[in-house]
């Protein structure tokens, strides 16, 4: 809660719009510190859901290397995999980057929407509205907790400013203002 706190603290002064999250109980906590501090109402939204990998739910790392090793270790090689025979990756992209479009539709110009979900979500999720194939979304890392990623508009769709962030993203001086 102290790490959502913080969090909050810092977003709010982005002068957010709207607040959308998932409804599973960790983000929705999360949301609720934010709109605490900007007296936004949260829109939950169960498309931000993380992604349900099935008998492998609640399992620890190493229950699942035990029962499901070869599947594991097929989805370490990119390969695409139900987890536990939950949802592919892709799924989870295609569920929740429509709820996020859907979102920044109902901003005003050149508003500010902040999203609550969960790490695999929001990786897939960035990872589908930046134009990244599929194969490729694992590069962008994880999240570490209450942390976030800042996308922006650009002419050519969005771009990721700032991932795994902690901070407010700085004015950035480059050749493709």
């Amino acid at each position: 809660m102290a790490q959502a706190r913080r969090a909050a603290a810092i977003l709010a002064r982005l002068g957010p719009d709207a607040v959308i999250a998932s409804d599973l109980c960790r983000a929705a906590d999360t949301a609720a510190e934010l709109a605490a501090v900007t007296g936004l109402e949260v829109t939950h939204d169960q498309a931000l859901r993380e992604t349900y990998a099935g008998v492998w739910q609640g399992l620890t790392h190493e229950e699942i290397l035990a029962k499901h090793g070869e599947q594991y270790a097929a989805w370490r090689r990119g390969e695409p995999v139900r987890r536990g025979g939950g949802e592919l990756e892709t799924e989870v992209a295609d569920r929740a980057a429509p709820a996020v479009d859907r979102a920044v539709s109902g901003l005003p110009e050149n508003g500010t929407l902040i999203v609550v979900s969960h790490g695999g979500t929001i990786r897939t999720t960035i990872g589908r509205m930046i134009g990244l194939a599929p194969h490729s979304w694992e590069a962008l890392g994880g999240l570490a907790n209450c942390s976030w990623s800042v996308l922006g508009e650009h002419g050519r769709g969005w771009r990721l400013l700032e991932h795994n962030a902690g901070s407010l993203p700085e004015p950035v001086i480059g050749d493709d203002t």
